[in-house]
């Protein structure tokens, strides 16, 4: 592994560790068992290491929302996309942590603007896509939980940790079923 790429993963797993602004370069480099000169060599600075670490998944994110909007959401378009975000949320769960735990805080930051970007057109997306509250709010909680289960894997249980096969077999199951299409029901006696 090249020494860019060494240093893209340190800083990934360490911006989701303690945070973005809660990570200096020094401690990157400590980390790396470099010195911080030698970091800023292969990056001009904090924020052009985090466009390194999280920047490609959100350009995945990007093309896997490209790939359904402008078509009407079907039974395979539908199957399609929690296949699709299934595998870009277990290959990128530090990037999705990331997303989740400080979106909000770093809006100034321009790849996590991006990203919030790209998290806002899949929300639109589903919202003009779907025929009720009930459908989109569905869609709402099955992907968010979804992310937010794999982002924080490992702090609410105790069980060990599945197979990343076995955790991909339930995701898609669950996905699946909450997001099939139902029936809407009377709210009326």
């Amino acid at each position: 592994m090249s020494s860019h790429e060494e240093l893209r993963l340190i800083a990934l797993t360490e911006f989701a560790r303690a945070g973005y602004t809660g990570t200096s370069l020094q401690r990157i480099a400590e980390l790396a068992g470099l010195s911080k000169s030698s970091v800023l060599y292969h990056y001009a600075s904090k924020e052009a290491l985090l466009e390194a670490a999280i920047g490609p998944a959100v350009d995945q994110m990007d093309v896997i929302l490209g790939e359904i909007e402008g078509a009407l959401l079907s039974a395979e378009g539908r199957e399609t996309f929690v296949v699709n975000f299934t595998d870009f949320i277990l290959a990128h769960r530090l990037e999705v942590h990331m997303f989740i735990n400080q979106g909000s805080s770093l809006v100034d930051v321009p790849v996590i603007g991006r990203a919030n970007a790209v998290v806002g057109r899949l929300a639109s997306y589903f919202a003009n896509s779907t025929t009720s509250l009930e459908e989109n709010m569905r869609f709402g909680i099955a992907l968010g939980g979804a992310a937010f289960m794999l982002a924080t894997e490992g702090n609410f249980s105790d069980m060990p940790a599945p197979s990343i096969d076995e955790t991909r077999a339930a995701l898609l199951t669950i996905l699946t079923e909450l997001l099939a299409p139902v029936p809407v029901r009377s709210t009326t006696p």
